[in-house]
This record gives structure tokens, C-alpha cells and sequence, in this order.
């Protein structure tokens, strides 16, 4: 069974993963790590990205729990028959909804969203959510703790050489180890710069600057702070379908408190895994990969047995389809189509 579509190509692949260790650098740079010129890897990003069947981009806050500008959730919706299709897509049109997923189980669809807070988030589930036609029932499971980093499975396209090459391009004399956390919520500017970079991570520092009302090294300067600390997640994806793993699903299990933290870290970094989140509600864990086949979900959950005796697996979901992935919309085709901003804090109302 193939899972991996022939509408990208092996340098295409390369290309991206390139760019999901190092979102920002250069075409130079770039060119000067992989060997096609500057002006080869511009084209073939500029064909990947308006086809969608690639894209880059950021999310707000690295959505860690704890921290000050963002509140998360993950909200399990029950759906009338025959309500899903709309109620994905109008949930999907919602800023502060990162992931639409049309699932199997007892809940039709999954909803990862992100607010500033718990007061935003009980407006949306009272003022939106509970307010659409198609919606029976939820249940949300606030997250208390996000366990790696929440980022796209990473491709392992690169050679070794061409690996630590990239590896040096992502690095910053400034930065070592891991992001600081943040000790405020970011301000109206950083707001614009941050959904600036949403839309495209590579944007220029001369857009940003324009974006928010600033000069160039303001621009600079702001971007430096945001990126030493956990207020930026740079993205690169690739469609599911074209990426080697394009069966998507969720374990909810349910772990001793005092096994909660090792055995999320331990689960995190099985090679598979997407997001591992500790929850409230009747489960205490969240597990969330990318797998090549369904048939592989057996033997991933046993890997992740294996990781805690006493754990049980409470319930797994595998998607039907992606209405949305980190804030952009993917269509029928499972091709991106466009993003919505996530504008969690309010600013195209506030202009």
C-alpha cells in the first residue's frame, strides 16, 4: 500500500525538511547545504506552496500550557447526522480553532483550539460552539501540560552531511538549550509580528517591519526576543497525504498521577508521535501521532504500553478527514487551500 503520493518529489521532500529544522534561512544558505542553487529551491518552494501541498508558517504562544498567552483545549464534538461537513467548516473558520479533525468514535470531530484564557474559552464553547445547529454535545479537556515539542513529525529526508549543515544554519549564537518561557503575554506589536509570521514564516524582517508600524531593526530586535523564548512554534508541513504518514489519530488514556510526567516525555518521543498533552477530565493523557497505515495503530499503541504498565488506554480515534491543520484549511483533497489567521487575541476586531 503506498502512502506516500508522487505529486512531490524526493528533492521536494528534502526541500522541506530542510526547512522544518531551519524555517527562516536563507535560499543562499540553504542552496549552500543542499546543492541546487538559490534560485532552484525559491522555484520549487513557490510551486509546493501554491499547490498546498506544502507551507510554512507559526503558532502563537508554542502553545504550552502554563504559559500567560494562551489557554488550550482539546473538545470532543458530537454532531447531528448529517451536520458534519458544515459544522467542520464553519468550526474551521474559527480563529481560535488550530486543528478540525472528522473522527471515529463516540465524537465526531476533534477540536484543538487556543484562547488568551479560561474566561475566552468559556465564551466559545457557550457563544459559538454550543450555539451551532449541528452540535449535540461536547466535552472539553482543558491541557495542563504539553510534553515535546508540538511540532511536525520531522521527514528524514537529509543525509548526514547535509543534516548537520542545515542543523548549523538553524542555530543562534544567543540561543542555547531550550526556549525561555514567557513571562508576559505579547504586546499589540508583537500580536501583528506574530500573525505576520503565521501566514509565512519566511516573511522578510522588511515586512515585518511594515506590519507593525516599525523600523527594520525594531523589527529584528522584536523577532530576536520572541524567538528566545516560547512565544514562537515555526511550522513547516506537508500535506498528510504526501507525507509517508497520512493516517492521523488520538489515544486518550489514563495514567497514575505519579507516572504522568515520565511517561508523557517517554511517549513523546516515540518517531511517530505529534502531540502528547495532559488533560483534565476522565482521562489524563492525550496521545496524538501520524502513522503510515492504520494497520500500524495496534502496534503504536503497544509501543506506547510498553512505556507504562499501568496505563490504559481508555479510547483511540483515527481521523477521517483534516478539516484544518495549525490554522490552515485543507480542502477535499487533503491540499491546503488557506490559512486563518489565529488571531486568538482579537485584533482584526479591534481595527
Amino acid at each position: 500500500m503506498r502512502t506516500r503520493e508522487s505529486a512531490i518529489s524526493e528533492a521536494d521532500l528534502t526541500l522541506i525538511h530542510a526547512l522544518q529544522i531551519s524555517p527562516r534561512a536563507t535560499w543562499a544558505q540553504l542552496a549552500g547545504a543542499l546543492g541546487p542553487s538559490a534560485d532552484t529551491l525559491a522555484r520549487r518552494w513557490s510551486r509546493l506552496t501554491a499547490k498546498g501541498y506544502a507551507w510554512s508558517g507559526m503558532l502563537p504562544g508554542a502553545l504550552t500550557a502554563g504559559s500567560p498567552a494562551v489557554s488550550t483545549a482539546w473538545i470532543r464534538v458530537e454532531c447531528a447526522a448529517g451536520t458534519v461537513p458544515d459544522t467542520a467548516a464553519a468550526l474551521a473558520r474559527d480563529p481560535g480553532t488550530l486543528t478540525v479533525q472528522h473522527v471515529t468514535g463516540a465524537a465526531d470531530l476533534v477540536v484543538f483550539v487556543a484562547l488568551p484564557d479560561a474566561a475566552a474559552l468559556d465564551r466559545y464553547l457557550v457563544d459559538r460552539l454550543h450555539r451551532l445547529p449541528g452540535v449535540r454535545a461536547t466535552r472539553t479537556h482543558v491541557i495542563t501540560a504539553l510534553y515535546g515539542p508540538g511540532a511536525p513529525p520531522r521527514l528524514d529526508q537529509l543525509t548526514p552531511p547535509q543534516l548537520r549543515r542545515v542543523r548549523e544554519l538553524g542555530r543562534r549564537p544567543s540561543r542555547t538549550g531550550r526556549a525561555a518561557p514567557l513571562v508576559a503575554p505579547p504586546d499589540a506589536v508583537d500580536q501583528r509580528l506574530l500573525l505576520a509570521l503565521a501566514a509565512d514564516s519566511r516573511v522578510s524582517v522588511a515586512a515585518l517591519a511594515q506590519e507593525i508600524g516599525a523600523s527594520e531593526s525594531t523589527a529584528r530586535r522584536r523577532l530576536a526576543r520572541l524567538e528566545a523564548t516560547d512565544a514562537v512554534l515555526f511550522r513547516t508541513e506537508v500535506a498528510p497525504r504526501h507525507s509517508g504518514r497520512p493516517v492521523w489519530c488520538l489515544i486518550c488514556a489514563d495514567v497514575p498521577p505519579d507516572q504522568l510526567a515520565p511517561v508523557a516525555t517517554a511517549a513523546a518521543r516515540l518517531r511517530d508521535t505529534r502531540t502528547v498533552t495532559a488533560v483534565t477530565g476522565p482521562h489524563n493523557l492525550f496521545v496524538c501521532a501520524w502513522l503510515s497505515r492504520v494497520e500500524e495503530l495496534p502496534a503504536y499503541i503497544q509501543k506506547l504500553a510498553l512505556k507504562a504498565p499501568d496505563m490504559r488506554i481508555a479510547d483511540t480515534m483515527v481521523s477521517l478527514r483534516v478539516h484544518k491543520l495549525g490554522a490552515h484549511v485543507l480542502g477535499p483533497d487533503g491540499n491546503r487551500e488557506h490559512l486563518v489567521p489565529p488571531d486568538i487575541w482579537g485584533i482584526s476586531s479591534r481595527t
